[in-house]
């Protein structure tokens, strides 16, 4: 048997004519480009200007913006002029280790007496914690500064004030009911919603500290590139909402990423292979390539490795660093892969009834806690169900530690707060969050998460949402219109890659890579032009059918020197263009099939997606499937002739019966 085409939800975003005209007229944009701008939201033109153009958008000062900002930066002053010890307190994901060095940099460099400590993943968990204050307190500090974390940690920064300590707070997470007792607090959060300073990572906040602290001091010459590269990298690597403050200075800052002259991202850009001569570089491409390197120390692995890496002046001690960041991420990438595919196999070998459940839980022992959320984002992306993986702990079988992902109807924090009466520890947002329960307490967690997921997704949420911007032609696919697209980047979250379709493509060529896990195509489409497309991780849909439409992405692809535009296909579905109006399409033991009724002569037909027709007359149990005749009584006829009928009748054919 064939195998079946993806199953996914389709959302073609809505052309709105006249927006897109005053677009092309007032801003030059062409159609196209338009309707992608107008997609994000950016629904007036003051909004798509400063979108194209962030640069323009006045921005208020920052020592307006954060209330606790001006007494922040008079605490450090006095600490540095008196010497005072000053303490960072970071964390152990990404943003905490780029934030961790930014201060550690930035403090170094105005004459401050300053050392960190990040929390241990294994022993501590998230933050700073009690353990970590009366550390501090033996070791005489007199201010901590928390980058990251902290805003939750009432008990530990009581504790500090009550060891005579000085504490501000930098964060970005979530407000709790009851802010700790901080000398100083600055978070985003605490401004309004429509701040461009809101969605800032915690790298942000450091950064927004370091600077006006430079600033006020005049010591800010030699400082702004490094720290404007430092806040780059853990931006991306956070997976920060690349909108306001943050999608203007990532512009800048992914321009100076190539050309960098810290010893750490130097030898991570040799590392990672992005310096290839005969690449030309991508300032995206770079981001995302280091970031992951990053966020597999603080997965995997020790996070001074990162720290001193990011640092360092010696570039001995950089490359030494970041070929260890190298390691790391290969054996994070392994793990990723090996914990994919044994979650799957779960999947497919118990009885685990996800979409009975309307989300996907999985548990194994022996998995990784550190990689098993961006597992989660995999199995989210191949099953479009909310995801929950989970492993026990280590050194203690009774505890439970795990991730969620979430997808666009169900919000994960809402979920994990639904059930928190059986965890011990949770957090997180709308889209991902991590917990920690009782063994003992598993079954009914779960049963609460079946609860809450019941209560807001429906069947038909249970696949994987594409959201398309625009149709396309392939005759419209040039350099051209990828150098426009290329112009809106920074991509991410809340500004999202743009996905355009085109209808009734044949499939020329097709065959899986060496590597057995993707498919290269050769496409035409009704203009009988022909792409390239390559579809990433597809080698289970191998063959595709025939005819299909497509959704994709356009890339740049190099080969023997030579540069073209490349299709990175991201679904595909039965034609639905030329349906007619009386033809419907559903679903079947996991393929699309195409099915009409005729009442003149009692005419069932259902096609399946590789165009081979089924041909009955209801009440008889011969068929044709194409010319051959054939016995359509049989269970696997019989089913599908059922769930076609159930269709039908859906449709308000109510006349049909079957026999």
């Amino acid at each position: 048997m064939k195998n079946k085409l993806p199953q996914q939800r389709w959302q073609i975003l809505k052309n709105e004519q006249e927006k897109i005209d005053e677009l092309t007229q007032k801003l030059g944009l062409s159609p196209i480009m338009a309707q992608v701008v107008l997609n994000r939201d950016l629904n007036t033109l003051a909004k798509a200007r400063i979108y194209l153009n962030p640069e323009i958008q006045k921005l208020p000062s920052p020592l307006e913006e954060f209330p606790d900002l001006p007494l922040s930066l008079d605490l450090l002053k006095k600490a540095i002029t008196a010497q005072k010890k000053i303490a960072i307190c970071g964390d152990y994901d990404a943003d905490g280790m780029t934030s961790t060095a930014l201060l550690m940099r930035a403090l170094r460099h105005l004459n401050a007496d300053v050392n960190y400590a990040i929390p241990s993943r294994m022993k501590d968990g998230y933050g700073i914690n009690l353990r970590i204050v009366e550390e501090f307190a033996e070791d005489n500090i007199g201010l901590i500064l928390t980058v990251d974390n902290g805003i939750a940690a009432y008990n530990p920064i009581a504790r500090a004030k009550e060891l005579g300590i000085q504490v501000i707070i930098t964060d970005h997470h979530d407000l709790p009911e009851k802010l700790p007792p901080a000398d100083g607090i600055l978070n985003p959060k605490l401004l309004p919603v429509n701040s461009p300073y809101w969605g800032l990572a915690g790298v942000g906040v450091a950064y927004i500290l370091a600077v006006t602290l430079a600033q006020e001091l005049g010591q800010l010459q030699g400082l702004t590139r490094p720290l404007l590269e430092l806040f780059t990298l853990g931006t991306i690597a956070d997976l920060a909402p690349l909108v306001g403050v943050n999608r203007r200075w990532l512009k800048r800052g992914l321009k100076k990423l190539p050309k960098s002259n810290l010893a750490g991202i130097k030898a991570l850009i040799q590392m990672s292979g992005v310096n290839d001569a005969k690449k030309q570089l991508n300032p995206d491409d770079i981001g995302f390539r280091l970031g992951p390197r990053i966020n597999a120390v603080g997965r995997l692995s020790d996070p001074q490795i990162v720290i001193d890496l990011l640092t360092t002046e010696d570039e001995g001690l950089a490359l030494e660093r970041a070929m260890q960041c190298e390691q790391i991420n290969a054996r994070r990438q392994q793990l990723c892969t090996e914990i994919q595919q044994e979650a799957i196999v779960l999947i497919k070998e118990t009885p685990i009834k996800w979409q009975e459940d309307r989300l996907l839980f999985v548990i194994n022992k022996n998995w990784h806690h550190g990689v098993i959320g961006i597992v989660a984002s995999r199995l989210l992306e191949r099953y479009g169900v909310p995801v929950f993986i989970a492993t026990y702990e280590e050194e203690n079988e009774e505890v439970i530690r795990g991730s969620a992902r979430g997808i666009e109807e169900f919000n994960v924090f809402d979920a994990l707060n639904y059930g928190s009466e059986f965890l011990t520890k949770y957090g997180g947002h709308k889209a991902a969050g991590g917990f920690s329960l009782l063994a003992k307490n598993l079954d009914s967690f779960k049963g609460k998460l079946r609860e809450f997921a019941h209560s807001c997704l429906k069947i038909e949420h249970l696949k994987p949402l594409i959201k398309i911007d625009a149709q396309l032609n392939f005759q419209q696919v040039n350099f051209n219109l990828f150098k426009q697209i290329e112009s809106l980047q920074p991509w991410g979250i809340e500004n999202k890659f743009p996905v355009f379709w085109t209808p009734n493509v044949r499939v020329l060529e097709q065959r899986i890579t060496k590597s057995g896990n993707h498919l290269q195509l050769l496409l035409a489409d009704e203009s009988n032009v022909n792409l390239k497309g390559i579809a990433w991780f597809w080698n289970h849909y191998f063959p595709l059918p025939p005819l299909i439409d497509i959704a994709y992405k356009l890339k740049e692809n190099e080969w023997n020197g030579e540069k073209t535009i490349q299709l990175e296909i991201v679904g595909a579905r039965i034609p639905q263009t030329n349906l007619a109006s009386n033809e419907k399409i559903f679903n079947y033991q996991g393929r699309d099939y195409i099915c009409s009724f005729s009442h003149s002569n009692n005419q069932l037909k259902i096609k399946n997606d590789y165009g081979k027709e089924l041909t009955i007359v209801l009440g008889e149990t011969k068929g044709f499937l194409d010319h051959k005749v054939i016995d359509v009584g049989k269970p696997h006829y019989q089913n599908l002739i059922q769930k076609a009928i159930f269709v039908i009748r859906g449709s308000g054919q109510t006349h049909l019966k079957s026999h």
